[in-house]
């Protein structure tokens, strides 16, 4: 897929003011600093589109991204040891519900995962969520590039043991990823725009 256009729509807090458009649309989350604004941007070719920080925790609201004109990028708040107050922090988790459970344009989000570390409760909880709900998504396993690829492939194997073991059928697909390097953008952006041929010929 090329990226000829990547706008910014909206920002808020309410799904209800969501964007009324019946365009494909596929939302970004994962645990604060995983590297989520930095693959927004590769993904995109915009250096700066979503804002990256060094303070985990930036992303704060239901940002939506036009792309292509056909099609919707959701970037959302990052769960986990973000520096908010724990009323902030409530606040994240009741609107992230409201947006899976209400959000009809969402046909695929992506759970993004630090591969330098082990399987982290919090990402397997939220994965589970996800599963119990039939949300569809995908694993983005990114910063590849910090780490060698014996090890990398140890981390994501242990994921896929962990979730296997816990009564899922299948490991769902997944994704490595660099930022830097630009590893895993064809691929992800490839497998966006075979749904979204699907969903224009349904």
């Amino acid at each position: 897929m090329l990226i000829k256009s990547a706008v910014f729509e909206i920002s808020n807090s309410d799904v209800a003011k969501c964007p009324k458009e019946r365009i494909p649309e596929y939302a970004f989350i994962g645990r604060s600093n995983v590297g989520k604004s930095s693959l927004i941007n590769m993904l995109t070719n915009h250096k700066k589109l979503a804002k990256t920080s060094g303070t985990p925790g930036k992303t704060q609201l239901i940002n939506h991204f036009k792309i292509n004109d056909n099609w919707f990028l959701v970037d959302l708040p990052g769960y986990g040891y973000a520096r908010v107050s724990k009323k902030t922090k409530r606040t994240f988790q009741s609107f992230i519900k409201n947006y899976f459970s209400q959000r009809e344009q969402l046909v695929c989000s992506f759970v993004l995962i630090d591969s330098r570390h082990t399987p982290q409760k919090i990402d397997l909880e939220f994965m589970e969520f996800l599963g119990v709900n039939q949300i569809p998504f995908c694993i983005v396993f990114t910063k590849a590039d910090k780490l060698t690829p014996t090890v990398l492939n140890r981390n994501i194997e242990a994921y896929q043991k962990e979730l296997l073991d816990d009564s899922w059928d299948t490991f769902p697909d997944y994704f490595v990823t660099s930022s830097t390097s630009k590893d895993g953008r064809d691929a992800l952006l490839n497998f966006i725009d075979n749904i979204n041929t699907n969903f224009d010929n349904s």
